[in-house]
Order: C-alpha cells, then sequence, then structure tokens
C-alpha cells in the first residue's frame, strides 16, 4: 500500500508500527450545526481507506471526534438560550444519522473535546514545565512557537516567513504574546461561555490542544497516520504537531494524507454565495450512495466539483452497478446447475478486475480507478446474463461485484420489496392472460401496473419488475 504523505511530499509504501494493525486519527466536524457535504468528503473518504485496511487483514484503530465546545456553538446556545451541550449533543445526533444514510461506519472511538479536559490540562502542563508553553497575565496559557525547531514542516512554510509576511496566516493582535507566532493552549472563560478549572483560570481550552490530547489518549504518543481535509494542514495540523512531540518527544504520525477542496459550480461552497449545501439539503433530492459515489470518483487528492449534473451522472452510474446486480439475483433464483469448466476458466478471467480494483486502492487510495474496475466486471457481468450460464455461475459474479463495493461504501443490492395482495394478483392475472392468448387484456393489466408505479420485464426466466424511480 503506497500512501502520499504530506510531510515528504512523496508517495511511500506504507508501514504500521504494529504488524497486522493501523491506528488512525481523523479530524471530525464541529458540531454547531448539520454538517455540510465539505465534511463529507473526508467522512467517505477515509472510511473508505479503512474499509480496505480491513479488507486486506489489518486491525484499525479508527478514532475522529467531535470538537462540541467553539465559538459558533456558544453562540447558537446562546442565540436559543440554551447550555452549549444542548447544541453539541443534538448535532452529534444528527451528524451520526447523516453519516449512517452514507454508509460511513461509527468510528473505533468518536471522542468528545469536553470530556478530555483533564488531559488537555496535563499536556499543557507539560508543555510548560518543558519551556515550550507560557502563562500571560490573564490566564492565557500560549504555545512558543519558536521553541519546536521543526515547526512548518508539514506545511512547508518557513518560520521567517510566517514572520514577515504571514500574520494574516496566524491568530495575532494578542499583546501579551512573547512572539506573535505562538499559539493559544488555554484562554479565560468569557461571560456566557462554559468553562473549566485550570492551575491558570477559570476557562477552556484552544482547539489545536484537544486533537492532540485525544489521539494520544486513544492511539498513542505516535500513530501511523493522521488525515484530513487539506484546510486543516496549516495552522490546525502544524500546531498539533509541534505540541505532540514538544510534549511528548517522539514523532507524532508517520503519515499525514490529507483530501482536496470541494467546490459547488466550480466556486467555493460559501452562504454569502448561496452555494452551501448540507448533507441534509442533499438528501431532499438523492439517495446519500449517490452522494458517496460522486465524492468517490474522483482521487481524493484532486478537487472536486459538485454540481447537478454531475450528481445525475453518478446516480446514473450507480443504478448501472444496481441494475446488474438485481439482474444477477434475478438470474440465480430463475437458473439451475453447478459451475462448469468453461466457467471456472470464466470466473478466473474475472478476477483479473478484482485485481486491478486492489492495484487501484494500492495507490494510495485511488478510488476512481478502483471504480472503474467495478464497471469491468459489471460489463462482464452483463455480457455473461446473455448467455446461458449456471445459477453457481451468476452467484459467484454477485459476490464478487458485492465484495467490491463493500469496500467502497456502497450500497448496491436492494432489499426486496413485498408487492401488495392487488398487485400480486394483478401480475397473476396478466400472467394468466398471456397463456390465454388474450394479449389486450395483458397490455391493459401491464398498463394499469405502470400506473401504479411498478415497471414489468418479460425475459426467458419469466416476468421480472422494479419500481418506477
Amino acid at each position: 500500500m503506497k500512501i502520499y504523505n504530506t510531510l515528504t511530499k512523496n508517495k511511500e509504501e506504507f508501514k504500521p508500527l504494529r504488524e497486522g494493525e493501523v491506528s488512525m486519527y481523523v479530524c471530525g466536524p464541529t458540531v454547531y450545526n448539520l454538517i455540510h457535504i465539505g465534511n463529507a468528503r473526508p467522512m467517505i473518504i477515509f472510511d473508505t481507506f479503512r474499509r480496505y485496511m480491513e479488507y486486506k487483514g489489518y486491525k484499525v484503530n479508527y478514532v475522529s471526534n467531535f470538537t462540541d465546545v467553539d465559538d459558533k456553538i456558544i453562540k447558537a446556545a446562546n442565540a436559543e438560550g440554551v447550555d452549549s451541550s444542548v447544541i453539541s449533543e443534538r448535532y452529534i445526533k444528527e451528524c451520526k444519522k447523516d453519516m449512517q444514510a452514507m454508509n460511513v461506519r461509527e468510528a473505533t472511538t468518536h471522542p468528545k473535546a469536553t470530556c478530555e479536559i483533564d488531559g488537555m490540562i496535563a499536556m499543557i502542563s507539560t508543555l510548560i514545565e518543558k519551556g515550550h508553553a507560557y502563562v500571560a497575565a490573564d490566564g492565557t496559557v500560549y504555545f512558543r512557537t519558536r521553541s519546536f525547531n521543526e515547526y512548518g514542516k508539514l506545511s512547508h512554510k518557513n518560520l521567517d516567513d510566517l514572520q514577515s509576511g504571514g500574520r494574516s496566516l496566524l491568530v495575532t493582535g494578542e499583546d501579551q504574546k512573547e512572539d506573535p507566532l505562538d499559539f493559544v493552549l488555554w484562554k479565560p472563560k468569557k461571560e456566557g461561555e462554559p468553562y473549566w478549572e485550570s492551575p491558570w483560570c477559570q476557562g477552556r481550552p484552544g482547539w489545536h490542544i484537544e486533537c492532540s490530547v485525544m489521539s494520544k489518549r486513544y492511539l498513542g504518543d505516535t500513530i501511523d497516520i493522521h488525515a484530513g481535509g487539506e484546510d486543516l494542514i496549516f495552522p490546525h495540523h502544524e500546531n498539533e504537531i509541534a505540541q505532540s512531540e514538544a510534549a511528548n518527544g517522539v514523532p507524532f504520525a508517520h503519515y499525514w494524507m490529507h483530501n482536496a477542496f470541494l467546490n459547488i459550480d466550480n466556486k467555493k461552497m460559501s452562504k454569502s454565495l448561496g452555494n452551501f449545501f448540507t448533507v441534509r439539503d442533499i438528501s431532499e433530492k438523492y439517495d446519500l450512495q449517490i452522494l458517496r459515489f460522486f465524492m468517490l470518483s474522483a482521487h481524493y487528492r484532486s478537487p472536486l466539483n459538485f454540481s447537478d449534473s454531475l450528481m445525475e451522472s453518478a446516480k446514473n452510474s450507480l443504478e448501472r452497478i444496481t441494475n446488474c446486480v438485481s439482474a444477477l439475483s434475478f438470474a440465480i433464483e430463475n437458473k439451475s446447475g453447478e459451475l462448469t469448466e468453461e466457467e471456472k476458466a470464466l470466473l478466473e478471467q474475472a478476477k483479473g478486475y478484482q485485481t486491478a480494483f486492489e492495484e487501484a486502492m494500492e495507490d494510495d487510495c485511488n478510488t476512481a480507478d478502483a471504480i472503474s474496475s467495478v464497471f469491468e466486471l459489471v460489463k462482464f457481468a452483463n455480457q455473461a446474463l446473455k448467455e446461458e450460464r449456471s445459477a453457481a455461475f451468476y452467484k459467484e459474479l454477485k459476490e464478487n461485484i458485492l465484495t467490491l463495493c463493500d469496500i467502497l461504501g456502497l450500497i448496491v443490492e436492494k432489499k426486496e420489496e413485498l408487492l401488495d395482495e392487488e398487485i400480486e394478483n394483478l401480475i397473476a392475472q396478466r400472467q394468466q392472460a398471456r397463456k390465454d392468448k388474450d394479449f389486450a387484456k395483458a397490455d391493459e393489466i401491464r398498463d394499469l401496473l405502470k400506473e401504479k408505479g411498478i415497471l414489468l420485464e418479460d425475459t426467458r426466466e419469466g416476468v421480472k419488475w422494479k419500481r418506477e424511480s
């Protein structure tokens, strides 16, 4: 497995810290509202990476946090006149609903920042003791950025350049800082804000310290992979590295993976531009399996453009797979027989598509090429459906497609739908009319079923039906 490592700017062979195990931390959302489709991209991408690693036999410890204390959460809570925990718990619940609809599996652990305050205070205390942090007069604790010699190694930014021309890139303006490049680890409470007791003041943690502490607690001082959107590279992930390695004295993460931005109609997503969409918004128009397919249709490090036309294209592409699986299921039910020698040879040929799929996934999680391999297998299966093959052969093909789609997190086998008694009777009546050569009546019943949203297809094996989408 080769991974593009943001830290080295190279594609590297993945070698886990522990044989057969993967420790992975993915930055999660700040839960002040419903998640947007920009949040959805890393959720889907790194869930797929996790699924592939598990398919290859790794035990994956996958941690993804919820930031449940933040200025936006506090603002929303004050506007409603409720405790900030009411807002965060509400949107954690809604986030999990959207994740389930996108078939994003729950993390091994979903830590919440407010439950990890003691660990944050302990790490900040360690940083102060080691001279990497200091306490200002009002109780604010700052990290001494220049005390960490390797600062900038992830984002490949130079400290002197940041000092001279990058003030807008950093949180500045605090007169009590020793250096404009220093960043907050702990800050005093303000009126109407939640706060915690600390050795320095009543207050709350800075954002960056949260992930360092949660990663340390649930995965260890050094982890295999840290991941998130490319907007987190600087300053968030850069600051995580500085405070984690300064406190723990060992490398923080061996591999850093970052997905590229999602644009809307070739423009940056923004509420002011009116092109801001939540996952819930999209679910009102599309099944979220279509959104997942769309997100996987491009390489994760490539910018992805979202539009209605591209979603329609994704919908049609996904239907090609689901229709094939449905046709295979029908053939399995209406055929019989075990594998012939010829069919065994054909299945060996089909294994080539699975090999191509794995090669794509091994090459820095290239889901776009992996999906192409699935379509090659679907094409192979559709050709086989035109031929006289055994039920065992069709079953093997179906299982192969389902296996690859499951790695991608795509649900392509529709649950069996039961027709109500009226429609069951109408289909039986139509079949009888055809036997009686009363084709006018058969056509009349067919048209009536179409009005009820039931489409029929007459095949050599019998009548197939589906609900009109």
